[in-house]
């Protein structure tokens, strides 16, 4: 092989085919485990798409007998293109404590799932339509939100505004265009003359609409985010050199729903800092309306310290507003790690911002 095609094949396959995350299901830990007293479970489903392609997945939900409600509300973890379902075990400390199931599963090409292609969003986003379907069929779910982080975010962005009966969406990290994003990185990893990265460029188009049956350069989350009108939370890196913030903003500015942006500490591959998890955290638990479930049950309430009261639904008539939002705030830092003064700071800050710009708060009140 010549040293060009080697490069040529080494350009066309970083975009469809990166290496793959092959593991052992030992990796995704027990299938029963405990987070702060709780216990959970995790339940491995095998779905098809409409390729007929093999999606394997995972549920993680509460036991039987911790169960409060027969339909909880979900959220499906969309991962990235190098990734798998194993990136979602992150989010599970996350939102299971605020009675939130959480489904992950390897996307079309990736993970252990069929397929020999990703494809950035193009068919993953059938996946998720598939995995809705799925979910809906259980009737063991109420709200659905999804929370993708690279393609994974991409993927939400091009599926959401075809299903507006999904409740929320976080989308960490996502590319505006993939023409853009490409005439990016080559200005930044090489120094190609403009004119050889177009020609390049239609040269990368046609070898993967052979390859993988659909054209890279309609991969365009811009041209959706206007029709969808899903709440949405975007989160970008302050130090992301892939995929740059002004994607997010771009994306954040032109979205039709109602929407907030947070800017965190970090890069691309980064784990999210403890403030903006606690931000997703309470995003989810607004627009999923989990506060119709509440967060312990009567027999665990008995265990709990004296000081954390939670009324039980037929309370709710009795207990005012204010006693509510203190009750809250109690449940979320029973689950929640104590903050650094600096972090605090900051969860503080994004989560009045995420609140006033989902419309939770009045803007005028003090």
């Amino acid at each position: 092989m010549t040293f060009f095609k080697k490069s040529y094949e080494g350009l066309w396959k970083s975009i469809i085919r990166p290496k793959r995350e092959i593991y052992d299901l030992g990796d995704l830990g027990p299938a029963e485990f405990t987070i702060e007293n709780r216990r959970y479970q995790r339940n491995d489903i095998i779905l098809y798409n409409q390729r007929n392609m093999k999606l394997v997945c995972s549920l993680f939900e509460p036991i039987p007998e911790q169960r409060i409600e027969k339909r909880l509300p979900c959220v499906i973890f969309l991962h990235g293109n190098c990734s798998s379902r194993l990136e979602g075990i992150n989010t599970l400390h996350t939102l299971l404590p605020l009675n939130i199931t959480v489904f992950c599963f390897d996307m079309s090409g990736s993970g252990l799932s069929d397929g020999e292609y990703v494809t950035l969003g193009w068919y993953e986003r059938d996946d998720v339509a598939c995995v809705i379907d799925y979910l809906r069929s259980t009737e063991k779910v109420s709200y659905i939100g999804l929370w993708g982080r690279s393609m994974g975010a991409v993927t939400a962005l091009m599926h959401g505004h075809r299903d507006p009966s999904i409740a929320a969406m976080v989308i960490d990290s996502p590319f505006s265009s993939m023409s853009v994003l490409l005439k990016e990185i080559a200005k930044d990893y090489t120094r190609v003359p403009g004119f050889l990265v177009s020609l390049a460029k239609g040269c990368v188009k046609k070898t993967i609409r052979k390859k993988a049956n659909f054209n890279l350069f309609e991969l365009e989350p811009i041209k959706h985010v206007d029709k969808c009108f899903i709440p949405a939370l975007f989160v970008a890196a302050n130090q992301d050199e892939l995929i740059k913030p002004h994607h997010s903003e771009r994306l954040h500015d032109k979205y039709a729903g109602e929407k907030s942006l947070i800017i965190v500490d970090g890069d691309h591959n980064s784990d999210r800092p403890q403030y903006a998890l606690d931000s997703i955290g309470i995003f989810f638990y607004n627009t999923l309306q989990c506060e119709n479930s509440w967060m312990i049950s009567h027999e665990e309430e008995r265990k709990m310290s004296d000081n954390l009261l939670i009324p039980m639904q037929e309370d709710f008539q009795s207990t005012s507003v204010s006693e509510l939002r203190l009750l809250e705030s109690q449940s979320f830092s029973l689950y929640y790690p104590k903050l650094t003064e600096e972090e605090q700071k900051k969860f503080d800050e994004e989560n009045q911002r995420l609140m006033q710009n989902l419309g939770y708060l009045n803007t005028n009140s003090v």
